[in-house]
């Protein structure tokens, strides 16, 4: 028997596979099946969450193969937009952070940078010696004919055409919509873009203009209140009166009537700026973004927010003036800076006024001498705020809700037992009290014409008659920071912009058509899917520059990654055969012929015609494996594109999701180096053992945490697993000679076939593999327990279980299983097929009998462990026939107690029992009710007496004990009563000596 050395039997299956190309697919009368998974992003190298994305599908495609399906399982590199180019340029100029992670995470040599300052050559490096290196190690069975690159010319022509017929069909408009932008990059990005803030949503947010009389605030002001606000301004007094514009930002604009105060944060940069023609106050922040969004915007002056402390703002809607108070929680760089507030219906407005009127009334204490001074206290000094004026600040009720009084905010206050300002249950009250004014508070009656309305109902009406007045404007915010993979600032800009229109109602219904017939595994992503597609809008399908294809009309932009990225499936169809097409001939004609027949144009190309017999036969995909964050964007994009690009019958089936990968339990992370390279694990512990533990530790669509310590078990499992394969290889192979034990076993193989491949039919690949290897080696485990395993007929027993398991684990461990097939059958398992569930071998009865035998096992062992007692002699009692009789009614008649006592008190001998009979039946009911039917159906006829017969032999070899077994009944030795207690399917136990 030789050792386990898994990279020397890994090497020599890859090379073997290689050479034979094995999974190098054509065509053929067999049954096709697609199988596909998110083609890589080479901005840097793969790890070992990668690893798991990638084995799943190949688990699946080798599990269809053994069931005889011609399988297609391809891959390509998706290298369109610019974190490739802006990783080049952070190489260029050597930054630290990037050299890191080139370096000390993915041991890029120094010869190797010198290649890698192109776009290209990062990628490919990182291609061709991290990720096609290591899914070869791994041993995915891949075919790599169909690779290709989202640069490649071809591959643009296929996106070209795409294009093309979208636009054709008023799917692609042009306009002003908010998009991503990183302000570093001076481009727009996408999801796949972004270090941080994946998740984030635009907000729109409403601009409440409140007004300000410069002039005039500056004539009421106190002489050194004047001196102080004029040392303040950068360009100096003004003699003209001004109006300007002081917006505040809202994503409640119901709430305009309930504004008591504003504050801004005293020490941030602010500006004066004109922004389409009117004069406004925002932060500096706010004027940049402003500008993104389409504002006409020019600078006049810059300031701190001191100049605007201690003011007073008009509100545009009701006419009244509000105090400007100085807040440090004011963020400046959101939004305008500035905000409203509405106490009577925010919780943290509610108490940042009250802390607010403290501080006045300790302002005011400190000027009469009755109070300490603190520093907050000399700054509202210093700002020349009135303490009564503040004092003076009431809360404004605007809206009812049921359930709260007159200010919500304040009774949310009360219930979450908030304190101050810093108090984290303040968040949540907040948006408690939000969500129930939203869907159930109704406007009062200043509100005129919205006056008893729901806010759901009306918000928008409300808001937009406002902005019609004049009074609002808007601006858009991320509802997270958001942060490019150049490291840049991401913000929200208004761009004339090429986009989808994910919004057209025809689109979406065809899109959820697809959703409606697809096997979205696990269930509960179909409502995801759904959602999704109801909610999408106009997206942005370009981009100013990077890697991928031109827009065909306008090349000044590029298709952007997720946008190029939709069909790509039916591309691997052809990928193989398309490089012998000239370039030039690779247009839009060609690719109708290619996808829709000869039909489609006037002049069909022959080539296309024979390259869409290739797509026909591989055509549908069958499964989309991808990340379960990706149904908010890619995948549903993938339905949308093949619903409107292909008929019904080449729509997607299926698609399966993924969960992320944790490492010893925190979120893997590139740029801080907490990974795990798959050429590392691998090399360590061997690319089986890598495959296994990925499958076994979760379902695929659940998170999963790669902990070193559980893959060295996983690997010392496998070990023992070799071992005891090629003892049973390396022994005779014995006969056909089976007694019930080896029958149980065989029965116990036909189950764990039937459960494994259901499991496998669902995608639920860890239960398959827990139930093949885990499960299984659990009964073997009674089963050298139980008998003789050097038995002739046990020996063919365990080559018979071997072969099936072997193939049973073959899609999650496929170096192991290839060499353990062919050492055992001198054939390649790729000529085998996936194990049928052999009907001969399954019996009910016989797993039955042998749970009696282990259930009697762990019965006397209990005894003798709460006696210490060291039996000589251990009895075991049957059920007397009258209990039988009893079994069998209950069998008969159904676990019903009425019904069954019913017909069992028709029997005089049993009726005489009375009592007795009742309280067996009730147990015995209630034994039949947690049995499956087919269990049920055979309880009646098993001979206990025979079964614990046949297992004599075991027992007291178990127990070194003599074993007696006896029906009970008048004549049996019963020295302490025992027998009695015996009832069917559980007897009565005696020890002695």
């Amino acid at each position: 028997m030789s050792d386990y050395e898994p990279r020397e039997i890994e090497s020599k299956w890859q090379s073997r596979w290689a050479e034979d190309g094995r999974y190098e697919v054509d065509p053929s009368q067999s049954e096709a099946t697609f199988v596909t998974v998110p083609y890589p992003y080479p901005s840097g190298g793969m790890h070992i969450g990668h690893a798991r994305t990638y084995t799943v599908p190949d688990v699946w495609a080798r599990y269809r193969r053994l069931q005889g399906d011609n399988v297609l399982f391809p891959i390509a590199w998706h290298v369109t937009g610019t974190p490739i180019v802006g990783a080049v340029e952070r190489l260029k100029k050597r930054e630290p952070e990037q050299m890191s992670v080139l370096q000390d995470t993915y041991n890029v040599s120094d010869e190797d940078l010198s290649e890698m300052e192109t776009p290209m050559g990062f990628a490919r490096h990182f291609i061709e010696d991290s990720y096609k290196k290591n899914m070869q190690s791994l041993g995915l069975s891949i075919d790599w004919r169909r690779e290709f690159t989202t640069n490649d010319e071809r591959y643009s022509k296929f996106i070209t055409w795409q294009y093309e017929t979208l636009k054709e069909r008023g799917l692609l408009e042009k306009g002003l919509h908010p998009v991503k932008y990183c302000t570093n990059e001076g481009n727009p990005v996408t999801t796949h873009d972004l270090l941080e803030g994946e998740e984030a949503e635009f907000q729109e947010y409403t601009l409440v203009k409140f007004g300000w009389d410069d002039e005039a605030q500056r004539a009421s002001e106190s002489a050194s209140s004047a001196e102080r606000r004029s040392a303040n301004r950068s360009s100096g007094e003004r003699s003209e009166p001004r109006a300007i514009t002081v917006p505040m930002a809202t994503l409640r604009p119901e709430t305009v009537h309930g504004v008591t105060n504003a504050y801004i944060d005293p020490d941030a940069e602010y500006v004066e700026a004109a922004v389409d023609g009117e004069t406004w106050l925002v932060s500096e922040s706010a004027a940049e973004k402003l500008e993104l969004q389409a504002h006409d915007v020019e600078i006049r002056d810059h300031f701190s927010g001191e100049r605007l402390v201690g003011e007073h703002v008009t509100n545009p809607v009701t006419g009244d003036d509000v105090l400007v108070l100085p807040a440090s929680f004011v963020d400046a760089d959101n939004a305008t800076g500035v905000v409203m507030s509405v106490p009577a219906h925010s919780p943290d407005d509610w108490v940042a006024l009250q802390e607010a009127k403290s501080a006045a009334r300790r302002a005011a204490e400190q000027s009469s001498g009755q109070s300490p001074r603190d520093a907050a206290d000399a700054r509202m000094e210093a700002y020349g705020i009135d303490p009564e004026e503040v004092a003076a600040i009431e809360p404004k009720a605007i809206i009812d809700v049921e359930g709260y009084g007159e200010f919500p905010a304040e009774d949310a206050v009360v219930e979450h037992g908030i304190e101050d300002s810093s108090d984290p249950a303040l968040e949540d009250a907040t948006q408690e009290v939000y969500n129930r004014e939203f869907h159930s508070g109704k406007l009062r009656g200043m509100y005129d014409d919205y006056a008893g309305e729901i806010v759901e109902d009306v918000r928008d009406d409300l808001k937009a008659e406002f902005q019609e007045q004049g009074s609002f404007d808007t601006m858009h915010e991320f509802s997270e920071e958001v942060v490019c993979r150049c490291g840049g600032a991401v913000e929200v800009a208004e761009q004339d912009t090429w986009f989808l229109r994910y919004n057209d109602e025809a689109w979406k219904a065809k899109a959820h058509e697809v959703v409606a017939e697809l096997d979205a595994i696990p269930e509960n992503t179909r409502e995801q899917y759904d959602h999704t597609i109801d909610w999408l809008n106009e997206w942005p399908c370009i981009r100013n520059y990077g890697l991928g294809t031109r827009l065909p009309w306008d090349d000044e932009f590029v298709i952007e990654p997720l946008s190029d990225s939709t069909i790509y499936m039916s591309y691997y169809t052809i990928a193989h055969r398309i490089s012998d097409v000239p370039v030039e001939e690779l247009d839009k004609e060609f690719f109708d012929t290619l996808f829709y027949g000869s039909e489609a144009v006037d002049d069909p190309n022959e080539t296309a015609l024979a390259l869409r017999e290739e797509w026909d036969y591989w055509y549908p995909v069958d499964y989309r494996c991808s990340a379960n964050d990706l149904v908010s964007n890619h995948l549903t994009f993938f339905l949308f594109h093949h619903a409107e690009l292909f008929d019904p019958a080449n729509w997607p089936q299926g698609i399966t999701v993924m969960g992320m990968g944790l490492l010893e339990g925190e979120k893997m992370s590139s740029s801080k180096g907490h990974v795990v390279l798959p050429e590392n694990a691998i090399e360590k512990y061997g690319a089986d053992t890598v495959r296994f533990f990925l499958m076994n530790s979760a379902e695929p669509w659940q998170d999963y945490d790669w902990r070193s310590e559980q893959v060295e078990s996983t690997g010392n499992q496998l070990r023992r697993f070799w071992n005891r394969a090629n003892e049973i290889i390396s022994a005779p192979e014995g006969e056909r000679d089976l007694q019930r034990i080896d029958r149980w076993l065989l029965s116990k193989l036909q189950g764990t076939v039937r459960e494994v491949t259901d499991a496998m039919d669902r995608f639920e690949t860890r239960t398959a593999s827990q139930d093949a290897f885990y499960g299984f080696e659990e009964h073997l485990k009674w089963y050298r327990k139980r008998t003789d395993t050097d038995r002739s007929g046990a020996r063919w027993t365990l080559r018979t279980v071997l072969n099936a398991r072997l193939r049973l684990l073959a899609p999650f461990i496929p170096f192991m299983a290839t060499e353990l097939h062919e050492r055992l059958t001198g054939n390649p398992i790729a000529e085998a097929e996936w194990p049928d569930v052999d009907s001969d071998f399954e019996s009910t009865v016989t797993e039955i009998e042998e749970s009696l035998v282990e259930g009697l096992t762990d019965d006397v062992r209990d005894i003798v462990n709460v006696t210490d007692t060291d039996p000589e002699t251990i009895r075991v009692y049957v059920a007397a026939d009258w209990k039988r009789h009893v079994l069998a009614a209950v069998v008969d008649t159904g676990p019903n107690v009425g019904a069954v006592m019913g017909e069992v008190m028709q029997d005089e001998e049993l009726r005489e029992k009375g009592d007795e009979v009742n309280q067996l039946v009730q147990k015995l009911v209630e034994d039949v009710r947690e049995r499956p039917d087919e269990q049920v159906a055979v309880l009646a006829d098993l001979n206990e007496v025979e079964v614990y017969e046949d297992a004599r032999d075991f027992f007291e070899r178990e127990f070194e004990a003599d074993v007696e077994v006896y029906r009970e009944g008048a004549d049996v030795p019963d020295p302490e009563d025992k027998a009695r207690h015996a009832a069917p399917l559980r007897p009565a136990i005696h020890l002695e000596g």
